[in-house]
C-alpha cells in the first residue's frame, strides 16, 4: 500500500472495479456478506489479467483476506489491483478493496488479497501469456 504518510494511507494499484454495496449481498445481520466481497475482488484480477493475458483466464488461487470493518450497505467499494508478479503462462495480482461510505466523506480500506490467474486457450489448455 502506498502512503502519503501513515495516518492517511492511500489506494495501490489500478481501479479495476467499481460497485455499491448491495443490499441483495447481506448477511443476517444486515452487513454485506464477506463472500460477496471476495467474488468481486476475484472478478478485479479476472479484469486486469485478462488484460494482460489479452484473452481468457482462470483463477488458480485465491490467498486469505482479513476484513478490517464491516461493509455496509450504500458503500461504494473500488477494487485496486496490482501486479506483483508475471510468470511464463500466469499473474500474481494483489487486490485491495476501498470502500467509501454513502455520504461520500470516509474512504477506508477493507481488505486485500493475492489471487493467480493463468491463460487459457479456448479449449481450456494453459497458454503463454503475450509477450510484455
Amino acid at each position: 500500500m502506498s502512503s502519503v504518510d501513515e495516518h492517511n494511507p492511500l489506494p495501490d494499484g489500478e481501479l479495476s472495479l467499481k460497485l455499491p454495496a448491495s443490499s441483495q449481498a447481506t448477511n443476517m445481520f444486515g452487513d454485506v456478506y464477506g463472500g460477496w466481497v471476495v467474488a468481486r475482488a476475484v472478478e478485479a484480477a479476472e479484469i486486469r489479467a485478462a488484460k494482460i493475458a489479452e484473452g481468457r483466464i482462470a483463477t488458480v488461487s485465491v490467498g486469505s483476506m482479513d476484513f478490517l470493518s464491516p461493509v455496509l450497505v450504500g458503500t461504494i467499494l473500488s477494487f485496486y489491483t496490482r501486479v506483483v508478479e508475471l510468470g511464463n503462462s500466469s499473474a500474481r495480482i494483489l487486490v485491495e478493496v476501498w470502500g467509501r461510505c454513502p455520504d461520500g466523506r470516509e474512504l477506508r480500506k477493507v481488505t486485500e488479497t493475492e489471487c493467480v490467474q493463468v491463460a487459457i486457450d479456448q479449449h481450456g489448455h494453459i497458454r503463454p501469456l503475450p509477450t510484455q
